[in-house]
Formats: structure tokens, sequence, C-alpha cells
């Protein structure tokens, strides 16, 4: 899917910020960010922003000029965050200008039991 204001693309890197407490203005918003996960395609990026549990929680965007998207979990979700994106693939961002509350990052379709080990 791609069009001017809605874009899915495959995430083919990531870094993790680690922050104290950082007092971060998005928008009219001021947020309390702990930790940023920087997911990258050949084109597009998307910010997962992780934040305080006491932080307010502005609406996910996308800037289209700058094909950079951001969206907010609490802090308390970043290990399983990084663990979808460091153990799957592929995995893909969906940025949405349009519906901005369906911004998000999944994996493609896999069989059941698929990371499971044989235990018999």
């Amino acid at each position: 899917m791609s069009s001017s204001n809605a874009v899915v693309f495959q995430i083919k890197q990531y870094m993790i910020v680690w922050r104290q407490l950082e007092n971060m203005a998005i928008g009219g918003t001021t947020v309390k960010l702990r930790g940023i996960v920087r997911c990258l395609g050949d084109e597009y990026t998307l910010d997962v922003y992780f934040l305080a549990p006491d932080s307010p929680f502005p609406t996910p965007g996308f800037n289209v000029a700058e094909k950079k998207g951001y969206m907010f979990m609490p802090v308390s979700d970043i290990m399983a965050f990084v663990d979808t994106v460091r153990n799957e693939k592929p995995i893909f961002g969906h940025l949405r200008g349009d519906k901005p509350e369906w911004t998000s990052v999944t994996t493609s379709k896999e069989p059941v039991g698929e990371g499971t080990v044989d235990q018999g």
C-alpha cells in the first residue's frame, strides 16, 4: 500500500536510544521520553517513542514530506517491542496520515507454532 498519506514499508534496520528522562515537545504536548526505537526502511522511518508512565501520549503522526512517522508507547513495552524487531522477519512499518491511530509495526503471516521448540 502506498499513497501520498498511507505507506507500508519493510523495516530493514533498527536502533535503540535510552534516555534518563527527556521532556520533549511534540506538537503542543510535552512528553516524558525514556527511549526510542528507530525503525528504518530504504526510504521511510518510523520512530517509536517509549514514554514514562505519567507522560501524556500524543496521537501518532506521519510527516509525508520527510517520509517519517512516529508513535508512542509506554516504556514498559520497550523490551517486547525490541524482541519483535530483533527476532521477526520480515517486519513492516505502517504510516497513516489519513488514520494516524492505525500507525503500526507488523509481521507477515506465519505458521502457528513456528517459534516453538519440540519438547517431545
